[in-house]
């Protein structure tokens, strides 16, 4: 089975669905992985470090399981190929347009923001998990434009 990890297409967006590290691990389980040439430089990853982590650059969107972390645009819908699944951030109850779009391919989707937030699921709570990098940035951005020091110990969960 082959994984392809695309580009992401939003403006502004820095994150990648794979780094290196978890191609290594995907590689691992059996799979092969196809990232798009450039879709770690936004997160600091070049494409000669998914190369030496095993994968292999070339198109994302023929693989048979594509993993994205926004919502894809309509020619990425386009381009996924038949029978393909999608496992992305999708905000189904905010984006019924892109659900009929979606339905109307012969695909499966997985929203991952629609992952019940229950202990079974938590190591698939990507809300969460976001939720607590901006938290954690938060407040170093904070104490950087702070100008002096905390008094005290202060860590990104306010202890």
């Amino acid at each position: 089975m082959i994984i392809g990890i695309p580009r992401e297409s939003h403006a502004g967006e820095t994150r990648v669905a794979a780094t290196p590290q978890t191609v290594g691990a995907l590689l691992k389980l059996g799979y092969s992985v196809v990232v798009e040439s450039g879709a770690g430089d936004a997160s600091t990853f070049a494409d000669t470090a998914y190369v030496e982590a095993g994968a292999s650059i070339g198109d994302p969107w023929a693989a048979d399981v594509v993993l994205k972390v926004n919502a894809p645009a309509d020619a990425e819908i386009a381009a996924l190929k038949d029978g393909a699944t999608l496992v992305s951030l999708i905000s189904p109850a905010l984006n019924p347009e892109l659900v009929e779009k979606l339905s109307a391919r012969p695909i499966t989707v997985l929203a991952m923001d629609a992952v019940p937030r229950i202990s079974r699921a938590q190591s698939l709570d990507v809300l969460s998990s976001m939720a607590n990098i901006a938290g954690y940035r938060a407040v170093v951005e904070s104490a950087h434009a702070f100008g002096r020091f905390f008094t005290g110990q202060v860590t990104a969960a306010g202890k």
